[in-house]
């Protein structure tokens, strides 16, 4: 027989339907639902554990274990909604957290599929079953159960390749953000949103790197080592675009830079160095000029009090999650006026590098980063990909482009033969080599630290 520690009297301290019950017994009511599924997950096949969780929240008939039963009666009896519906998605990421462990995947979107039951939508005499009833369709519509269709998207569309997708859902990895940077999410929940999100991006990190690597070999086969894009063979130029920036004009040697340059700075002067940062090496002066300003009249007036401080750790990390906020989604449902000015020249690839540049000065800002992506692929998520193609190629530049040089992957570009007699380097006299590094890097300036006579002052 199930026992829980925070078994209740129920003797002594009485539920009453009239009488609005005290918060702690109702955490205390939780717990025992709780800690029963934790016991149960762990012992029982994941096809028992689905047919004991449909008879509590979905049939709210009596299961196995009768105190169990009488917990989730006692919150439903004292019309506590919140309580019941904050249970139920706890409940959730109890038994996903533990499936996923185990690898026992397919179980996570049939869980999902229950609170689909024909039944949630038929009406019945007993008025418990009712009220269950009405929380679960308010569930259902309701924030909480997006959040669990996430994961459940994912592991339909992996177990089912033939199944039509959604092109957000391409981007799941970055949909989980928001749910583990949460911290008023269950642990549970934070848990699993961000291992199964890890797990994807190294995915992609990966299938990238062997796809670069082996699409440029003679023999290549298309099945074994397939394009993890959306943009064919484009891809190989784009990246090779990317990683051709090394030496002292990288981007991760430009944020070395700006670092050292701007560390005895005081704030007003940090927040100007930042824009020139920003938009150094743009070829299109005219609008990197216009960004300046655009930039300019949101951090030029931030934090005044602290114009003639010094530059903290703490206070680069708001100032560049401001940025973000201004390039991405300042009130953090829709785009930005400056996401959709720069989206509209047709070259998103400017925005991703900037904001890498951002991740590249305030690492831990990358959250925060993702957050914001988050939100605007929610935001375009109605609507069909052929009408929204500018901004899924943006999504779609800002993940490779984040695998290449925000995770522990190595790229080269090594120049080949040259076919031609011209002496002009083209694209096709190179290859791009990748190499995943398994090892944690090592904290600091990646590249020589003497101060480049060519770069000296750069950002001052």
């Amino acid at each position: 027989m199930f026992q829980n520690k925070h078994q209740i009297d129920r003797s002594q301290t009485p539920f009453k339907a009239t009488n609005r019950p005290d918060e702690r017994l109702l955490e205390q009511t939780q717990e025992i639902i709780y800690n029963y599924l934790l016991e149960i997950v762990r012992a029982w096949p994941p096809e028992d554990v689905l047919s004991e969780f449909r008879s509590l929240f979905i049939d709210y008939e009596s299961a196995k274990n009768l105190e169990v039963f009488k917990s989730l009666e006692d919150i439903v009896l004292t019309n506590q909604e919140n309580h019941f519906r904050s249970t139920v998605k706890r409940s959730c990421y109890i038994l996903f957290n533990n499936w996923e462990a185990n690898r026992q995947y397919k179980f996570i979107p049939q869980l999902i599929h229950l609170f689909q039951d024909s039944s949630i939508h038929q009406r019945t005499l007993s008025p418990g079953l009712q009220r269950v009833r009405a929380w679960l369709r308010l569930f259902v519509e309701g924030r909480e159960y997006q959040d669990l269709k996430v994961f459940s998207t994912k592991y339909e569309v992996e177990a089912d390749s033939s199944k039509p997708a959604k092109w957000s859902d391409r981007y799941t990895a970055y949909l989980l953000v928001p749910q583990y940077s949460n911290p008023d999410n269950p642990v549970e929940q934070r848990e699993v949103a961000r291992v199964v999100s890890q797990r994807l991006k190294d995915r992609f990190k990966r299938d990238l790197a062997m796809y670069i690597t082996r699409s440029q070999m003679v023999g290549y086969d298309d099945k074994q080592y397939p394009n993890p894009s959306i943009f064919g063979e484009e891809v190989l130029r784009i990246v090779k675009t990317i990683v051709a920036r090394r030496g002292n004009f990288s981007y991760q040697h430009l944020a070395n830079v700006f670092l050292r340059q701007t560390e005895n700075q005081n704030y007003r002067h940090f927040k100007r160095s930042l824009q020139k940062y920003l938009v150094f090496s743009w070829t299109d002066k005219e609008l990197a000029q216009t960004l300046k300003l655009r930039l300019s009249e949101r951090l030029d007036s931030l934090y005044p009090d602290k114009h003639h401080e010094g530059v903290d750790e703490a206070l680069r990390l708001r100032t560049c999650n401001r940025a973000i906020d201004t390039l991405t989604a300042e009130n953090a449902f829709e785009p930005s006026p400056v996401f959709i000015w720069m989206l509209s020249f047709g070259n998103p690839l400017a925005l991703v590098v900037i904001l890498l540049k951002l991740v590249l000065a305030s690492p831990h800002s990358r959250v925060h980063l993702e957050t914001r992506i988050a939100q605007l692929i929610r935001y375009y998520e109605h609507l069909a990909e052929d009408e929204c193609e500018w901004v899924v190629h943006f999504f779609e530049l800002f993940k490779i482009i984040f695998a290449i040089h925000a995770e522990n992957v190595e790229y080269s570009l090594v120049k080949v033969a040259s076919k031609s007699d011209d002496c002009e380097d083209r694209s096709e006299d190179y290859r791009v080599f990748a190499r995943i590094k398994y090892d944690e890097l090592t904290p600091g300036f990646s590249e020589d630290d003497n101060t480049d006579e060519e770069l000296a002052d750069l950002f001052q």
